[in-house]
């Protein structure tokens, strides 16, 4: 008798995904779907704060002798370390009406954007990690602490289900704004399409690391703001501010397409320069990809 097995992977698809009304069902799907095809996860519980040394006994691990202890008493001594399982991480969602954008692709970039946090909220709790959740638009218009008990999942899922694009973009500041309340250093994921001026976005996120966070960016795009591949005469409406302009799309497709790979290398290059982790996303391609620069940078924390 043969067994079939049901097939997740399928889920890793916005074409299908986006179909899942029920956003704990979504991540569920989406997260299992990921992990079809890993052996093993990649990340586990890890310690960070440096609690005292004491002297070296048989079965402790050599990589934790303090050689510069060693240097000095010539007596091997090991760091002991103050267990701490939850990695604080926050996941920061752009929900201005910019985001209320889709063309060709499944989903806007605000259904992806929740599907792709939700996804993510649910592995660091169910790992025993911390997670907080900030909403902002031209403000910051949610704020969840970070927690990792299973009924704050549900508060952090419940959170994401009620979100409606609303506000114009400030992306910059708002980011500023989230750097101030987070006091303890952690992993900072950002999702957002960035749309603002990029010298405040890169000013925000050289902040976020100088505060000694490991930070995520996820730059969550419709496939067409990047090729403008429009083929007809069109209206073009502004959605954060209403502005109207009559056009054909032809004509300015390649002044377009330099001014928008000139934005896009700005962001990314910053990010490299200083370490920061940065992903462009457009929203026909598949969740793993941008799981799979999650459990990248926790995999490194270990």
């Amino acid at each position: 008798m043969t067994v079939k097995t049901f097939d997740y992977r399928k889920y890793l698809e916005p074409s299908v995904i986006s179909k899942i009304k029920n956003l704990e069902l979504r991540a569920k799907m989406v997260v299992e779907g990921f992990m079809v095809g890993l052996h093993k996860s990649p990340y586990h519980g890890f310690s960070v704060e440096f609690s005292e040394h004491r002297q070296y006994m048989q079965g402790d691990s050599i990589k934790d002798i303090d050689w510069k202890v060693y240097a000095k008493r010539e007596k091997f001594y090991v760091k002991q370390y103050e267990e701490e399982t939850n990695l604080i991480s926050h996941v920061i969602v752009d929900i201005s009406r910019s985001m209320d954008y889709k063309y060709t692709a499944a989903a806007t970039k605000l259904e992806y954007a929740i599907t792709l946090a939700a996804s993510l909220i649910y592995i660091m709790i169910n790992q025993q990690d911390a997670s907080g959740l900030i909403l902002f638009s031209d403000k910051i218009e949610s704020y969840f602490p970070p927690k990792s008990n299973q009924v704050y999942l549900k508060t952090l899922l419940g959170g994401l289900s009620k979100i409606r694009a609303s506000g114009a973009t400030n992306t910059g500041s708002c980011l500023r704004e989230v750097s101030e309340k987070i006091k303890k250093r952690g992993l900072v994921i950002i999702i957002s399409d960035l749309f603002d001026d990029p010298d405040k976005i890169i000013s925000a996120l050289k902040f976020f690391h100088y505060k000694k966070n490991e930070v995520i960016v996820m730059q969550v795009l419709d496939p067409v703001e990047k090729s403008f591949a429009f083929e007809k005469d069109a209206i073009f409406v502004d959605k954060e501010s209403g502005l109207e302009i009559t056009t054909q799309p032809r004509h300015i497709q390649k002044a377009y397409q330099t001014a928008m790979k000139n934005f896009l290398q700005k962001i990314k290059s910053e990010c490299l320069n200083h370490r920061i982790e940065y992903n462009l996303i457009d929203t026909s391609e598949p969740f793993d990809r941008s799981l799979m620069s999650y459990f990248a940078k926790r995999s490194k924390l270990n």
